[in-house]
């Protein structure tokens, strides 16, 4: 991230067969080459979770990639809402 860009912050809510398929393994490697962080974990249910900040042109980035996911995956829906960006996160983690 450039200094004096802006932050932004998002929650993803991914569904369809997004777990059992490296869906967090390989979202985290994609916010760690855009330089984001945050958080990805599973959800009952079957869905992921993302939360993600950084600047809105690696958001969109990673959203984008978020909508195929990994090779095994079949994303159906991605419900996208604007957060607060949280400055206390300082990597992209993946979380139980």
């Amino acid at each position: 991230m450039k200094i004096g860009d802006p932050m932004v912050a998002k929650r993803l809510i991914i569904s369809g067969k997004v777990q059992g398929v490296w869906y967090r393994v390989s979202a985290k490697q994609q916010a760690d080459q855009l330089g984001l962080t945050g958080y990805v974990r599973n959800l009952p249910g079957g869905a992921v979770e993302a939360f993600v900040q950084g600047p809105e042109d690696a958001l969109i980035a990673f959203e984008s990639w978020c909508r195929s996911g990994p090779p095994h995956a079949k994303v159906l829906n991605i419900e996208s809402t604007q957060q607060t960006p949280d400055p206390s996160l300082g990597d992209f983690d993946i979380l139980r």
